[in-house]
């Protein structure tokens, strides 16, 4: 065991670090590091972004407390098998000797060993073993991805059965913590200016702060929207579009079309993506792409699409093959350019080299959201960016518009029916969906509430650093492969430009048809695009939409019928694809037969 050795332990384990890093610690490790040896606590909380170095910390902090003989044994508790041997692994290197085969059933380890690695469940399954080893020694216990013991009442309850005894507890995390209210074992909660107890972190370091210091990389999000039809239960017969105005339940079911691996939505969406890979391979040579599936039914099939696409059939990962940990293992040192892989964001995927996503999972809460985006972000040299596509789901394009926006676990709900809190609260039941099995799920009961009947993808816009950008593409033309083609290796500051020139280059190029068109008035209302936040153009759309629902409830006229009028009086596209100006004019107008009467 060597305090020298954790010192050079490369910041961003398992992989070199960025930006020449590698030789010491990065400034907020150190800080944290600092603020620990400080005040020496019991319990102590970091939370920091996928990719900024926990591991590395963690074992610092392992090696000054044996060192000092403060602790003389070492108990590592992660999510996952996979994650206990990269613990292990990673332990080694800095000579810390720590079995990842630890066994409740044996009841012991050998002496050679100076602490163990289990998951969660395993503390789960033998709480008391655990509380006798850490009573009989002096046990710094390190909880990663502490949001874990929360994922049942008897998972949190376990674990602090197992380790209140414990002399420290390191409790980790990298991602917002959970949407629902379980309490969490060893952290500390404090009540905001609402009164709402909310987490309390010793330090914390957000993505935003990791991306300013070159320790993770900047994420382009490339949005896909297009034409989903389906069959109710009911017998309705139902075609929108992906990111237009509709209801909860339609959201969810034109999702599940677009993932339905029959139509045609995913095959060009994944053709998209290989396409982006290529281009980010030119910088890039070993980068892979990573496919999030919802179940193993779709990631085969989706692995079959990618064979066709690319020649290759790609690896495909889930969480019940007992093989699973090799897989990610054989696939983290080849160049092999796409991996499948069944929810298993939050068990282990941690590959480096991961550079181009596919977000092709129904799951839709920001801790999931959070976590897959995270696969992505970790930085091995200067430049590298990551790119993820992703449905055009409004909570989904939400979620990546805050990328940088911190939030803490709330014990409480808020009384008001709406509050800032709701879109990252809704649908807290498949919160616990990203550690389940399929049966758990629901999935199989869900699917048979509707038939997928065919889908198209369209190119929509691209999201990055709180500002979107382009206009809809037909898959596989020039415009989309504008936005494809960008260099994987860029400087942050520099990706704004970029995309701002495409942007350009669209608007050119779409003027050019509209006039071919006649339709040059709704080039004018592109241009205003750029200026538009996210934010208020949602705001736009759900206001016509509340405003065309009263009128169908005045007049009784169905919203496409309606919808379909105000197009034909004010001119331009879809809801969807309409610009600022455009909403605003159907606003005004929908006002106007209000205060008419009637039209």
């Amino acid at each position: 065991m060597s305090i020298s050795a954790a010192s050079h332990l490369s910041p961003s384990y398992p992989d070199r670090a960025a930006r020449g890093t590698a030789n010491r610690l990065r400034a907020w490790q150190q800080a944290a590091l600092d603020e620990y040896m400080g005040r020496e606590p019991r319990d102590f909380l970091a939370v920091a972004t996928p990719g900024a170095g926990k591991t590395t910390f963690a074992l610092r902090i392992a090696t000054e407390l044996l060192d000092r003989h403060v602790v003389n044994t070492i108990t590592i508790v992660a999510p996952t098998e996979h994650l206990k041997t990269q613990w292990a692994e990673a332990a080694h290197r800095v000579g810390i000797r720590i079995d990842p085969n630890y066994s409740g059933a044996a009841g012991g380890t050998s002496r050679d060993y100076q602490g163990i690695a289990v998951t969660y469940a395993g503390v789960a399954a033998h709480p008391m073993l655990h509380r006798r080893r850490v009573e009989g020694r002096r046990t710094l216990v390190i909880l990663d991805e502490i949001h874990h013991a929360g994922d049942s009442k008897s998972w949190g309850e376990a674990a602090y059965e197992a380790f209140e005894p414990a002399a420290r507890r390191l409790a980790l995390t990298g991602t917002p913590f959970r949407s629902d209210t379980n309490p969490i074992p060893f952290v500390t909660y404090a009540p905001d200016n609402e009164g709402i107890r909310r987490s309390i972190a010793d330090y914390s370091y957000g993505y935003g702060s990791a991306l300013s210091d070159g320790v993770v990389r900047p994420v382009v999000f490339m949005s896909y929207a297009g034409r989903m039809r389906w069959r109710t239960k009911a017998g309705d017969e139902i075609a929108m579009q992906l990111n237009e105005p509709m209801t909860n339940d339609a959201v969810k079911q034109a999702w599940r079309t677009a993932l339905d691996p029959a139509g045609d939505w995913m095959p060009q969406v994944l053709r998209a993506a290989d396409r982006r890979l290529r281009e980010v391979r030119r910088g890039i040579p070993d980068a892979g792409g990573l496919v999030i599936a919802t179940d193993q039914g779709a990631a085969r099939a989706y692995a079959d699409m990618l064979k066709d696409i690319t020649g290759k059939r790609p690896m495909v990962v889930v969480s019940d093959d007992p093989s699973a940990s090799a897989n990610i293992s054989e696939f983290t040192e080849n160049d092999d350019r796409w991996m499948v892989a069944v929810r298993m964001v939050s068990e282990g995927v941690d590959v480096p080299r991961l550079a181009v996503g596919v977000y092709a999972t129904a799951i839709s809460t920001p801790l999931f959201f959070a976590q897959a985006v995270g696969r992505f972000v970790r930085a091995r040299r200067h430049g590298e960016t990551a790119s993820v596509f992703v449905p055009s789901i409004p909570m989904l394009l939400e979620f990546a518009s805050e990328m940088e926006k911190q939030r803490d676990h709330a014990l409480d709900k808020p009384t008001q029916a709406t509050t800032t809190e709701d879109v990252w609260g809704e649908e807290e039941a498949l919160l616990a969906e990203a550690n389940r099995t399929e049966k758990e799920q629901g999935y199989e009961e869900e699917l048979f509430t509707f038939q997928a009947l065919n889908s198209e993808a369209e190119f929509d816009r691209v999201l990055y650093d709180g500002a979107e950008f382009g206009l809809p593409a037909d898959p596989g033309s020039r415009e989309e492969a504008e936005y494809l083609g960008l260099p994987g290796l860029l400087e942050p500051e520099h990706i704004k430009v970029l995309l701002a020139k495409r942007q350009q280059m669209h608007l050119t190029s779409a003027r050019k048809k509209a006039l071919l068109r006649s339709q040059a008035e709704a080039i004018v209302g592109a241009e205003e695009r750029p200026v538009m936040t996210r934010k208020q153009l949602l705001e736009l759309r759900k206001e016509l939409q509340g405003l065309v629902g009263a009128w169908h409830h005045k007049t009784g006229k169905p919203h496409g019928t309606i919808h379909g009028e105000l197009r034909r009086t004010c001119g331009g596209p879809a809801v969807a694809q309409a610009t600022a100006t455009q909403l605003q004019k159907r606003i005004d107008m929908v006002r106007r037969w209000a205060a008419e009467g009637g039209h």
